[in-house]
């Protein structure tokens, strides 16, 4: 049976040495600041290892399970960063995660994809109701998380009922998270799918043990290092000046997917651009349609409540990102100006998040 060799290590797995200097900062003490950016690199790998364990059980379990393996544990990482982050009560770092991850992907990776792939070999074309499809779901997802959140500002000064936006943040996580497994038995039945589906253009490189052996493992540590990169939020936004806000909206969402990022803008350079719009719109439909509701009801099993209330600036964010990723992806074809336009877009949002109070 395949193990690790040495031909299955990556080049991001060298970083998996910031792993036990991240420990040994925490347990030592060492400079908050040095700590959070040693804990940001160890989990890249940690991340990228626990993908590539799940795609390695998918090749043994078939393309249906596969499928279903990566639809719950593609965004792994960052979902276990977001519920230390509730377990240590820090909701707006959690809810501007969620915003982030979705934005990241719709234009930073989606725009990199199309710049670099674009760059490389011209006008690319893909399946463009696969993608219209995907792109439903996720105008979808986003008017839910939409509702408590208008509901909210546009009662402002009345009297509501004691817990009326968490009650309401609980109905709507529950329908997201039906819409969710709708939609995995419809991709696993039919043609369509929500999330990637695991590639079986190659043997398994590891075997089934090692493959759990690496999960099991990796995501352990991934659960070490988010406790001290939480432990570190508040004295970084102190010495860098930034909000916790900030750090949620941009640095958390790009650590916890990062190697997914790379593999999206490494297909498109392949010129497969159905897989990299696929990686993109899937993992933004993951994130929307279970992280985000998971992450509602995980809250209560920590003695609080996370409601899906974002600001007026998030709900700009998120209604702008779907629909400038719809018009690129609605006429089956994309160039590297639209992924400059993609990525100028993130840019512009980046910069008024940064000036905006925590």
């Amino acid at each position: 049976m395949p193990a690790l060799s040495l031909r299955s290590i990556k080049p991001l797995h060298y970083l998996l040495v910031a792993l036990p200097v991240a420990i040994l900062g925490s347990l030592l003490h060492w400079n908050p600041l040095f700590n959070f950016a040693v804990c940001c690199v160890g989990l890249i790998p940690l991340a990228e290892l626990i993908g590539e364990a799940t795609e390695q059980l998918a090749v043994f379990t078939g393309p249906k399970i596969g499928g279903l393996l990566n639809a719950t544990l593609g965004n792994a990482a960052e979902l276990i960063i977001t519920i230390v982050a509730i377990r240590a009560g820090l909701f707006d770092l959690v809810k501007a995660s969620i915003t982030g991850s979705i934005i990241g992907n719709l234009l930073l990776v989606m725009g990199a994809s199309l710049l670099l792939g674009g760059l490389k070999n011209g006008p690319q074309t893909f399946n463009r109701a696969h993608a219209t499809n995907n792109g439903t779901m996720l105008a979808l997802a986003v008017l839910a998380l939409c509702v408590p959140s208008v509901f909210s500002h546009t009662s402002a000064g009345a009297t509501l009922p004691a817990r009326t936006l968490e009650s309401m943040s609980l109905g709507v996580a529950g329908v997201m998270i039906i819409l969710y497994v709708l939609g995995l038995l419809f991709s696993l039945r039919g043609s369509t799918a929500i999330a990637p589906a695991p590639s079986a253009e190659a043997a398994p490189h590891w075997s089934r043990r090692t493959s759990l052996i690496v999960l099991a493992v990796a995501t352990a540590a991934v659960v070490w290092l988010s406790e001290i990169l939480v432990a570190s939020v508040e004295p970084v936004t102190a010495a860098l000046g930034l909000s916790e806000f900030f750090l949620g909206i941009i640095l958390i969402p790009i650590v916890g997917n990062v190697a997914e990022h790379l593999v999206a803008v490494e297909v498109s350079l392949k010129n497969k651009m159905d897989l990299s719009l696929e990686i993109a719109l899937g993992s933004s439909l993951q994130i929307a349609l279970f992280v985000a509701p998971v992450l509602v009801f995980v809250s209560l099993l920590f003695g609080k409540e996370l409601n899906l209330v974002f600001n007026q600036f998030e709900l700009l964010a998120l209604i702008g990102a779907v629909a400038i990723s719809a018009l690129v992806a609605s006429d089956g074809e994309t160039n590297w100006l639209e992924g400059a336009q993609l990525l100028g877009v993130y840019v512009i949002l980046a910069v008024a998040f940064y000036f905006l109070p925590g």
